[in-house]
């Protein structure tokens, strides 16, 4: 029994316990959760073989996955295939289920959110992947031919991109102010500030929103609906500014 506990126990801290069969290499038996928790005595080990069985299920389970909040949340959400589910009951995170990107990002498409271009030769490729986003592209290598329409793509990639960190810039004060306001509200004969509250809600939300539009608006090339899009993030800054 000592020699079990301390060969599950290593497996356990090494995040292995799932998949683990008998130390006899011609012996393929798995233990059971049964029998692992007759072997074990120590609650703090125990603890981390339950979580890494959540772990486990949670990733067999493609309906399923965990909040993406990079402040750090363990509560598990429910996919909704919409691209993005409803806010976190926990910490109130809103993530995409259909990317790797950590947040919902609306207007700007999954694709959007890892289609790099290079400055020099404009070269798109896959920010994870590192694959030609064009196949049909042959100048990897040379692209002196191209300078010029390069330096425009990258004045144009750096107004897209200040003010995309702008609005997110932005959003970090909505936050940080509804935060403050939320302290207040416990101090005394304080009136009910509800409605602050909300309103940074709102404006949070809003930041958000431009942000990825910026990121949308980059990479979309159809003038006629950029017009429309343009149009509508214009007016959405202005009353975001006024709010």
């Amino acid at each position: 029994q000592p020699c079990w506990r301390e060969y599950l126990t290593t497996r356990i801290e090494q995040n292995m316990v799932v998949n683990c069969t008998c130390p006899i290499s011609e012996c393929c038996a798995q233990p059971t959760t049964a029998f692992i928790y007759s072997i074990l005595s120590s609650q703090e080990i125990i603890a981390k073989y339950e979580k890494a069985l959540l772990r486990r299920y949670v990733e067999c389970c493609s309906n399923l996955t965990w909040c993406t909040n990079p402040q750090g949340c363990d509560q598990i959400l429910l996919k909704d295939g919409l691209g993005y589910g409803a806010a976190c009951s926990k910490c109130s995170w809103i993530s995409c289920f259909n990317c790797n990107f950590p947040e919902a990002h609306y207007p700007a498409s999954c694709s959007h959110m890892s289609h790099m271009t290079c400055a020099k030769c404009n070269h798109g490729f896959c920010w994870r992947c590192l694959k030609p986003w064009r196949p049909n592209h042959k100048d990897y290598y040379n692209c002196s031919a191209m300078v010029s329409k390069a330096a425009w793509q990258e004045k144009r990639f750096q107004d897209y991109n200040e003010r995309c960190t702008f609005h997110h810039h932005a959003r970090e004060f909505a936050i940080s102010l509804r935060n403050s306001i939320s302290s207040i509200r416990e101090m005394p004969k304080i009136r009910n500030l509800t409605f602050v509250l909300d309103a940074c809600k709102v404006l949070e939300q809003a930041r958000k929103v431009l942000a990825y539009s910026c990121v949308y608006s980059y990479y979309n090339q159809d003038t006629e609906s950029m017009d429309i899009v343009e149009q509508q993030t214009e007016s959405l800054e202005l009353l975001t500014n006024a709010l």
